[in-house]
């Protein structure tokens, strides 16, 4: 069997979905790893390191027609699904509930489409697995950086010979993987944290950090399936908000990383919020993307300053601007998927597996995904 490893054609996408150090794995479990040329370009991993690994590489059409198994990090282009026959399979972070026509498509050239956006990443077998939390963990710690390097002064409280500085005020809202990443990686930075999250179990974990968890007289318990926080209802989130904003106004930074798989964010900093801001303040939204954003203002992709003078940042992808690391640790989920889905060194699509059935969208000519499929067809039978 052979498996290959695409080269990523998204718009500013730098990370690669294998890299050499993986493929020791692949290829005592029975397989042949081909590598398109230039796929690890962005990850500044040279074609050499990869032929020096054990893989062989080959031009795009080579990739295509010879692979049994496609991997790669974001879903591919129109142009690359033409390029998928049947029976072979493509894996990737294929982003299903956001765009079932791919998947759609996908199924319609007889190929097989597995996605790690569907990791059960409550399974703790799973967690080598979990792409979402490997990215999301490298996107928390890059947003710090980029707000350390938007806001105009120092993080730690310094005492120098020219005066005092004083340490900046940081909120992190949405207490997960990139949560954690960032309440650590500010508090490493010298910032006095705060972090706020309608999931109270998360106060421990934000707590152990040496975060301060901001307590609302209005808190609301949003734990929902899955390890996400449930979407509030509209009397919820106003009742909630017009407590937030106050905490919001009175920070330097604020770092959001609330979402909801498949759904808009929601959003936590308002247009108020934003305006009660001190001019030189930072949000950075994680959320940001085509469906929204957790700050109302956002603009996905973009650099924005308020007419209060607050700089808005909405990176889009935010794990692509640290392809190296990244890369890496997506090397070992896509890895640790493919070899729990192999059996005497070929791909086994089982749906009744626990792991396997739910990442496996489309299968056998059709989407076999009843998420994907009531997208697909609202109202109407799968």
């Amino acid at each position: 069997m052979k498996v290959g490893v695409a080269r990523e054609t998204a718009a500013g996408e730098r990370r690669v979905a294998l890299v050499p150090e993986a493929l020791a794995k692949l290829t005592q479990a029975g397989y042949e790893v081909l590598v398109e040329s230039g796929a690890g370009a962005g990850a500044l991993i040279p074609d050499s390191a990869f032929a020096e690994a054990g893989a062989r590489v080959v031009s795009t059409k080579d990739l295509y027609d010879q692979a049994d198994v496609v991997l790669r990090v974001q879903k591919p282009s129109k142009d690359e699904v033409k390029k998928l026959r049947t029976g072979q399979a493509v894996i990737g972070l294929l982003q299903p509930l956001i765009d079932p026509q791919t998947a759609h498509a996908i199924a319609e050239r007889g190929a097989t489409a597995i996605s790690l956006d569907a990791i059960p990443r409550t399974l703790s077998r799973a967690q080598t697995m979990d792409a979402l939390s490997s990215q999301a963990n490298v996107g928390g710690y890059k947003a710090v950086l980029l707000a350390a390097n938007a806001f105009g002064r120092y993080y730690p409280l310094l005492t120098t010979a020219a005066g005092t500085a004083k340490p900046a005020n940081v909120l992190i809202l949405g207490i997960g993987v990139a949560g954690l990443q960032a309440i650590g990686t500010a508090r490493r930075l010298g910032a006095v944290v705060k972090a706020y999250d309608v999931r109270p179990e998360t106060r421990e974990q934000a707590e152990s950090l040496g975060a301060t968890f901001v307590k609302l007289s209005t808190q609301i318990d949003a734990t929902g399936a899955g390890g996400y926080a449930r979407e509030l209802t509209a009397e919820e989130r106003a009742a909630q908000q017009a407590e937030l904003n106050e905490v919001i106004g009175g920070m330097d930074v604020v770092i959001t990383t609330a979402q909801v798989p498949g759904r808009k964010p929601p959003v936590l900093v308002t247009a108020d919020a934003v305006n009660r801001m001190k001019p030189g303040s930072v949000i950075v939204d994680m959320a940001a993307s085509a469906l929204g954003g957790n700050c109302e203002l956002s603009k996905a992709g973009e650099t924005v300053v308020t007419d209060n003078l607050v700089t808005i940042i909405a990176p889009d992808n935010l794990p692509a601007t640290m392809p190296v690391g990244a890369s890496q640790f997506y090397a070992r989920n896509i890895s640790a998927l493919l070899l729990h889905m192999t059996k005497d060194g070929a791909l086994v699509v089982d749906l009744e597996d626990e792991i396997g059935g739910p990442v496996t969208v489309a299968h056998g000519g059709k989407v076999v995904s009843e998420a994907v499929n009531r997208l697909l067809n609202p109202g109407g039978a799968s």
